[in-house]
């Protein structure tokens, strides 16, 4: 391993990576420049975040506004695939982590880095992304993974460290979960939820209404799309960013979005988690609702496999990929017909489509009526199946023949 003289460390002013900063400096004699990726995880966990930086031994901290960027350019084009890890993690965390390690390492070249560090542990699947993301924007950077190297192994260890040289944390050896929060979700694990077979208890919500205790009105959103792009949500012109944080607010409020789920982790252990997607859960919805009026049978099940394929992608850390690249540019060719508008109901923890129209629909009154019709002719469906079936008519035939 070459000399290291600076490096850059994905910051979040928790205990581990306020723990990184002098750990780095004692074991690399090397400058610390402290990088925080705003994506929209609220502004309290970004105030005083400078401050606390240089606190802690940095000599600079950048933090980058990248919550447009993160909805445009990495939710919005996920969304188009129909990506669900598992049949029910809506990707929030995994999403977040490439558009983080790009940035990362934009701020590493600018201040001539010879380093990238972060502060994922050696269970996790995020050390996977991260460092996939940095092999192939920045493969000429070395790569620093403390808990792979250092010998503090608990929450007691790093608070001990952060004592004996006396830099402050607001951090306590009480602390129960682990939350990962953006625009697009809130994540919780750890407490009670190690336990599968304890139920969460109401602390561990953070973001949405409990359904028992939403309101017993329901209550209407209307998403408006044009080629795939979420434009209007109640009939208001909005950001990519600004959109989703308008569906956020409002079904918060109705205690949508709520999963808990046991999952399978890149690194090969099961792990279970709390989820809140309340606008995630809505925009999804919608999108489908369009796509099922608009993509013929046979498109519609090709977009179905790019959706099994590109969860694994995403959650496996391979967003800067040539496979990223095609699958997404399969699923754009579909999202240029996704143009419309959706009712979705809001009702204790539901989401329910409950009006869609689209210029490009597929469905046709006319034919699918059971009323009477002109258009079609019930008669030709007889030819139909008998070529339909035809393998297996003649499979039974050979039978009984032998």
């Amino acid at each position: 391993m070459k000399n290291i003289n600076k490096v850059v460390l994905a910051y979040s002013g928790g205990l581990d990576t306020s723990a990184i900063i002098p750990w780095l400096k004692e074991n690399y004699d090397c400058e610390v420049i402290a990088f925080a990726a705003d994506v929209g995880q609220g502004d309290e966990e970004l105030e005083g975040l400078y401050e606390k930086a240089l606190a802690s031994g940095a000599s600079d901290c950048h933090i980058v506004d990248l919550k447009e960027e993160f909805v445009a350019e990495y939710i919005y084009p996920t969304v188009t695939t129909g990506a669900v890890y598992e049949g029910e993690y809506l990707l929030g965390t995994s999403m977040a982590r490439p558009v983080i390690a790009k940035a990362q390492v934009a701020i590493a070249r600018k201040v001539r880095a010879d380093a990238l560090c972060h502060g994922c542990t050696g269970k996790g699947n995020d050390q996977v992304r991260f460092e996939s993301a940095f092999a192939a924007l920045a493969p000429d950077l070395q790569v620093i993974a403390p808990w792979r190297e250092w010998d503090m192994v608990s929450r007691e260890d790093l608070l001990d460290y952060l004592a004996t040289r006396n830099i402050p944390t607001t951090a306590s050896a009480t602390k129960i979960y682990s939350r990962d929060a953006n625009a697009w979700h809130i994540s919780h694990e750890g407490g009670e939820l190690e336990d599968p077979w304890q139920a969460p208890s109401d602390q561990v919500w953070t973001l949405t209404c409990s359904p028992e205790q939403a309101p017993d009105k329901a209550q209407t959103v209307t998403l408006s799309f044009e080629q795939g792009k979420l434009v209007k949500v109640d009939g208001t012109s909005l950001s990519p960013y600004q959109a989703l944080t308008q569906l956020n607010e409002v079904a918060a409020q109705h205690g949508v979005g709520r999963s808990d789920i046991v999952e399978n982790r890149l690194v090969g252990m099961k792990s279970r988690g709390c989820y809140e997607t309340p606008g995630g859960t809505v925009l999804l919805k919608a999108y489908k609702a369009l796509e099922t009026m608009v993509l013929d049978k046979m498109s519609l099940k090709h977009r179905e496999q790019l959706a099994l394929e590109f969860s694994h992608l995403v959650y496996d850390g391979r967003w800067f990929t040539p496979l990223c690249h095609a699958i997404l540019a399969g699923a754009s060719v579909f999202a240029q017909q996704i143009t419309g508008d959706v009712v979705v109901k809001l009702y204790k923890g539901q989401a329910t489509v409950v009006q869609r129209q689209s210029p490009n629909s597929l469905y046709s009154e006319d034919f699918a009526t059971f009323g009477a019709d002109d258009v079609y002719n019930q008669k030709h469906a007889e030819g139909f199946i008998r070529l339909y079936s035809l393998p297996s008519r003649i499979a039974a035939l050979q039978k009984q023949e032998r």
